[in-house]
């Protein structure tokens, strides 16, 4: 039986929502955004603290460099904009003028992965993890619905160093039940299992809950933890995930190649190595479409997360 769908907001909302939360504890929280506010959702900050507020127009470079300055000198800033323009268009300042002197700024990329949907693929992130993940000490983190996108931005709010958020466009199914606890680094194991792990972030964690309620009525039993935080890695619970059930699938809306996957894979290989699957973007761009028939297309439903338990299984006998 499929567990009961609950659609929450999308995760770009609650970040706004968090901002604005945020922004009332701190007085040296600022936001910069790319004119495009009201889709990041940072409209909300720039209403309630507009002389905290930058919009520097379609300029994400310049924005970016901005934000490094204004962390330079005691604040915090939170730099929003569509994932593709922000980590594409800006990795030069990321790198050199974020990463490098390791300053205290925080990136969110919105409208991530394919979901996206009807806009097409100028505007679709689909290598924005990987991207975070080159940039050395970032902290990744990638929400799976409001709950965990406003737990987050407030440990992000705290935490002192570089952050990447990825947030989404479609209103996201509720996961987690408001107040629920997170903390950077430590992933959420959110079904228990001892046939297979599914390793699940962002948009994919319900296709992965999912996969494991349809394979429990074939007498699987599967195990799904929520990595909410693609680095660092909770490096604890994928030891014990693998030694425990013997067989890994990994989940994302990014290319399967560089993101989630291709981290989990290093580690697991190393320190504990077990048969591996991976459901993602399979090196390729994707069209324009409903999000629903996009996920469908490219592999990244329920569907083909249950194939991928079963081929893994396969290898772990």
């Amino acid at each position: 039986m499929k567990p009961e769908k609950k659609l929450g907001l999308a995760t770009r909302d609650a970040y706004g929502q968090a901002l604005v939360e945020v922004g009332r504890t701190n007085s040296n929280i600022v936001v910069l955004d790319a004119d495009v506010s009201g889709s990041t959702k940072s409209r909300g900050f720039a209403k309630e603290f507009p002389d905290r507020f930058f919009n520097f127009g379609i300029a994400e470079a310049n924005m970016v460099s901005a934000a490094a300055g204004l962390a330079s000198c005691g604040k915090i800033p939170f730099a929003s904009s569509f994932a593709a323009f922000l980590m594409c268009k800006s990795f030069e300042q990321l790198r050199m003028s974020v990463a490098n002197p390791h300053l205290n700024v925080k990136i969110c990329g919105s409208h991530s992965g394919i979901s996206l949907g009807e806009d097409g693929a100028s505007q679709m992130a689909v290598e924005d993890i990987s991207l975070a993940l080159a940039l050395p000490k970032f902290v990744v983190l990638v929400p799976a619905d409001e709950v965990a996108t406003r737990a987050l931005v407030k440990r992000a709010a705290t935490y002192v160093g570089p952050v990447y958020i990825r947030t989404s466009r479609p209103s996201a199914p509720l996961i987690y039940s408001e107040g629920e606890e997170f903390t950077i680094g430590k992933a959420k194991v959110i079904r228990s299992g001892r046939h297979v792990t599914v390793l699940a972030t962002g948009m994919l964690v319900w296709e992965a809950v999912e996969a494991a309620s349809i394979c429990k009525e074939r007498g699987i039993e599967v195990r799904v933890i929520d990595i909410h935080t693609i680095r660092p890695l909770d490096e604890g619970t994928l030891l014990q995930a693998a030694r425990e059930t013997g067989a890994l699938v990994t989940a994302e809306e990014h290319l399967v190649n560089c993101g989630l996957g291709a981290q989990i894979a290093q580690f697991v290989a190393k320190n504990s190595p077990v048969p591996m699957e991976y459901v993602g973007i399979k090196d390729t761009y994707a069209e324009s479409g409903k999000p629903a028939e996009l996920f469908e297309r490219y592999g990244l439903t329920a569907r083909h997360i249950i194939s991928a338990i079963e081929q893994v299984l396969k290898k772990k006998k």
